[in-house]
């Protein structure tokens, strides 16, 4: 029987939410596998929410088992997927969305983005932009449908003592201009499209995984590409500097408008505090106050 990888446990440790699915996802995995007709190829991998099992399938093609923990972001991955019909992205080649299930091609399990330098791989990211953003879905949810929920959830912040009330002021102020904005939900975005979520692959150089598809505004995907590697940010002569050259890289590259992009990265590290308070609250999690530290240099660099 395929078990769940001891780092996806460990990830989820203390987490309520997470047990029932932990305990079906060895028996899950082992039905599928026989149901597809498909052969284990390699040890289990995980990431920060799923469990990836290397596979062939009865034809001898290399792909991957992705099981997911089901949340809302992951239920239409396999339509995401299906619509960019690998361009630019893994291709689908089955999936069971009631069990959070795809079989997936099969990229590199061992180079992704950080294989190059970060500037580079930010223009690898705004290059796949153009390619991914097509007509959104109407099966996905509304980047400004989010906006709403996420102004009403925010004053919980303002008493948290965890990121300046005027952050949150700034956040709050954004949120409801967005909300109201057509273009916020202009195109299907992948939403994390970060370095770990670029791998190599035969087929071409490089291919985006593991989408959290909206219909949203292409500026909301940058904000993955300043939070992540966040060690060379802190090792840079200027942090601030740091951060600005991977936001100037992609938007120019990807021909993003500046002012918007910044304003998206302050309503996105903002939410980044409230969503770890609030899996604090909901689920006593720790406060990752990296996340927090991290996210208040972000919205000081972009700040204009």
């Amino acid at each position: 029987m395929v078990d769940v990888p001891a780092a996806l446990r460990a990830r989820a440790e203390g987490r309520p939410s997470w047990d029932d699915w932990l305990a079906r996802a060895p028996r899950l995995s082992d039905d599928l596998i026989h149901e597809w007709r498909l052969r284990v190829d390699g040890p289990t991998l995980s990431g920060n929410c799923a469990m990836v099992v290397p596979v062939r399938t009865d034809d001898g093609r290399e792909a991957v088992l992705k099981l997911t923990w089901p949340h809302w972001e992951a239920e239409t991955e396999h339509l995401a997927l299906r619509a960019w019909q690998g361009d630019g992205a893994v291709e689908l080649w089955r999936a069971d969305p009631r069990r959070f299930a795809l079989l997936l091609e099969r990229a590199s399990v061992d180079r992704d983005l950080h294989a190059l330098g970060v500037l580079d791989a930010c223009e690898v990211v705004a290059g796949l932009y153009r390619r991914l953003h097509v007509d959104p879905l109407p099966q996905t949810r509304r980047l400004s449908d989010l906006c709403r929920e996420w102004l009403g959830r925010l004053p919980v912040l303002l008493d948290a003592n965890l990121i300046s009330r005027r952050f949150v002021s700034q956040a709050e102020r954004l949120l409801r201009d967005f909300a109201g904005d057509p273009e916020t939900d202009l195109a299907l975005i992948h939403s994390d499209l970060h370095y770990f979520n670029v791998l190599a692959a035969e087929r071409e150089p490089w291919l985006a995984i593991d989408p959290k598809p909206l219909a949203g505004d292409p500026g909301y995907e940058v904000g993955p590409l300043l939070g992540n590697r966040w060690d060379e940010i802190m090792a840079a002569a200027s942090p601030r500097q740091a951060l600005l050259d991977r936001l100037f890289t992609v938007v120019d590259v990807a021909g993003l408008d500046e002012d918007r992009v910044r304003d998206w990265v302050v309503v996105r590290e903002v939410c980044n505090v409230l969503w770890t308070y609030e899996e604090h609250l909901r689920e006593g999690a720790a406060i990752q106050h990296d996340w927090v530290t991290a996210a208040t240099t972000i919205i000081k660099a972009v700040q204009r």
